[in-house]
This record gives structure tokens, sequence and C-alpha cells, in this order.
């Protein structure tokens, strides 16, 4: 894993086409923005947005350019 510091308004670039900059640091969130090609999928892993059934691997939502679904 690569860790990186960046401050507000600072971008990282991934493969050439994909930008993911810090829009907003308050407290210990951090808000950041993604900039990908349509055909790009962002897969969202959080343990709060899907319940879980016994027996069952919850699947977060998925995100493209367009925004998010599931």
């Amino acid at each position: 894993m690569l860790v990186l510091s960046r401050k507000v308004g600072e971008e990282l670039i991934i493969n050439g086409d994909i930008r993911v900059s810090v829009v907003r640091v308050r407290g210990n969130r951090v808000r950041i923005g993604i900039e990908a090609p349509r055909n790009v999928l962002v897969r969202r892993e959080d343990s709060t947005s899907t319940a879980k059934t016994p027996g069952s691997k919850p699947q977060p939502p998925l995100c493209s350019a367009s925004g998010c679904r599931g």
C-alpha cells in the first residue's frame, strides 16, 4: 500500500487518466473527489452502507462517473 500526505486541493493521478483529489478535511473526516473515465467502476467499501445477512458477503455500491448504485 502506498500512503501519501496531501493537502486540500492537491491531487494524485493513477494510470494517467484517474485523478483523486482532496476536496475537504474536517476533523477526522476527509472528502475526496475521483475523476475517471466512464468505463472505470469505483467500488466503495464501507461496512455501514449494506446490511449483513448471515452466510452472505455484502456487496458495496458500485460508483462510476454517472453516480452510485446499490
